[in-house]
């Protein structure tokens, strides 16, 4: 697979969106399955069909909205910001049945020209360098957002959701990451379960590429623009030695940052573990 920005071959994103971690919502992207993944302990893995990441959820269909309740989906989690919504013109739909809680990772002020202008030419460099920056400004802004996520897997251990930003690979990604390092998932695993994002936007390459030129810094750049389809492995390997050297590994953060007490940590990683059956 191709880790840079060029077009994926149509034949093997077709394939690969078949197979799991993929999953299928008619009108979502990227949407995979966090479970089945294997722990440092043998005898358990994380729980399947229990947590889900994907992109924005708000092109979801008539048909999407039965495949995910099929899926058990009862609470859908939109770490976008309101100014975000409103500028790609992608609103939280209306699911019976399904609650969507709005929990933004940043606030509206964060969405001003400038401040998008400064995270666009980080984006586009496509340095871990700058990914490490900006995932830095996630993980220091995501307490609020993150804690209400984690305080309902606490809490309801047979309840499924889907977390979810609008490609499903930032944001959503370092959400996943804490949470499969949480459970004692190997780093190579977490890395390429990140890495996956390429797959999952490429069937809305066209899109993606649309919005982008209506950013003056993408709209004389393809490079740059193209940079924005990136996941390297190497950027979450990056990520989870910055957890461990800047927060002091994923409790650390979880308690300093999402303000959860030993108790809840214990709580919420027995939740998203099951034993394996094979």
């Amino acid at each position: 697979m191709s880790l840079n920005g060029d077009p994926l071959d149509e034949d093997y994103v077709r394939t690969r969106l078949k197979q799991p971690p993929f999953v299928t919502i008619d009108g979502v992207l990227n949407i995979r399955d966090l479970g089945s993944y294997p722990t440092a302990d043998p005898s358990l893995i994380i729980k399947p069909s229990f947590m889900y990441r994907s992109g924005e959820v708000s092109g979801i269909t008539g048909e999407g909205k039965s495949q995910l309740k099929s899926l058990g989906i009862t609470h859908i989690f939109d770490l976008r910001s309101d100014p975000e919504m409103a500028k790609w013109q992608s609103p939280i739909p209306q699911i019976d049945g399904v609650e969507v809680i709005h929990a933004p990772v940043f606030k509206n002020e964060d969405y001003s020209p400038e401040m998008m202008a400064k995270k666009f030419k980080l984006y586009s460099t496509n340095k871990t360098e700058a990914f490490m920056e900006l995932y830095t400004q996630i993980m220091d802004n995501a307490g609020p957002s993150f804690r209400t996520i984690l305080r309902h897997i606490r809490d309801n251990p047979n309840s499924s959701c889907i977390f979810h930003c609008t490609a499903g690979k930032d944001r959503t990604g370092i959400l996943a990451a804490l949470l499969l390092n949480l459970a004692g998932v190997d780093d190579q695993i977490i890395a390429e379960d990140y890495a996956l994002t390429r797959v999952g936007r490429e069937p809305a390459r066209e899109k993606i590429m649309t919005r982008l030129r209506e950013e003056p810094l993408f709209a004389s750049n393809n490079e740059a623009a193209l940079n924005m389809f990136s996941c390297r492995p190497d950027t979450m390997l990056a990520f989870l030695s910055l957890l461990k050297e800047r927060y002091g590994g994923v409790e650390g953060y979880l308690k300093d940052v999402i303000q959860l007490t030993d108790g809840d940590i214990s709580t919420i990683r027995s939740n998203i573990l099951a034993p394996r059956t094979s």
